[in-house]
């Protein structure tokens, strides 16, 4: 009997260590950098305050055999507020409170027909500060992955392609609406 638990203990040990080894090894932490292509046609000249209250990850998690993907929300507020310094869309951005609010709501999804598909969608309210929205858009970037998910880059390099497609599509959408944003803010 002492040995019958013995082996158990020592199975159970080892399926634990075991789990916990692949538990560790199968995350793939997600960072993104997007770059912009161009530069803004005209800044606007306002400072704006970006949230992203939530960044909802579908797919990566929810089939069989698939490594676990995390994407923190405030990795992606990072990335945007990089992204718009760098156009230089608008005067300033950050996270304290301006001018402008830029709400970014955040979709990622993942399919894999027979390369990985993975699917960015923004949808954006920009108001003035304490007032209903100005304006709503929605932008989407997609790029194809490897087939295998084998390494944080094989999802980082797809995922950083999609989300520098969808917040190349947001600014130009809202660099078209210069002159309706420019009146709105001067009131």
């Amino acid at each position: 009997m002492f040995r019958t638990r013995s082996r158990i203990r020592h199975r159970l040990t080892i399926q634990l260590c075991s789990a916990a080894l692949l538990a560790s090894g199968c995350v793939h932490n997600i960072h993104v950098a997007p770059m912009p292509q161009e530069h803004s046609p005209a800044t606007l000249p306002a400072r704006v305050q970006l949230e992203v209250p939530f960044l909802a990850i579908e797919g990566a998690d929810h089939m069989p055999g698939i490594t676990l993907l995390e994407w923190p929300a405030a990795d992606l507020q990072h990335a945007i507020i990089e992204y718009f310094a760098q156009r230089q869309t608008f005067t300033t951005i950050g996270t304290e409170p301006a001018d402008l609010r830029l709400v970014v709501k955040a979709w990622l999804t993942l399919r894999a027909p027979d390369r990985y598909l993975y699917r960015v969608h923004l949808e954006t309210d920009l108001s003035i500060s304490g007032q209903a929205p100005l304006k709503t858009y929605a932008s989407e970037g997609q790029a194809f992955g490897s087939s295998v998910r084998w390494v944080t880059a094989s999802d980082q390099d797809p995922i950083t392609d999609a989300t520098t497609q969808a917040l190349h599509q947001l600014a130009s959408q809202i660099e078209q609406d210069r002159e309706l944003l420019r009146k709105s803010a001067g009131r």
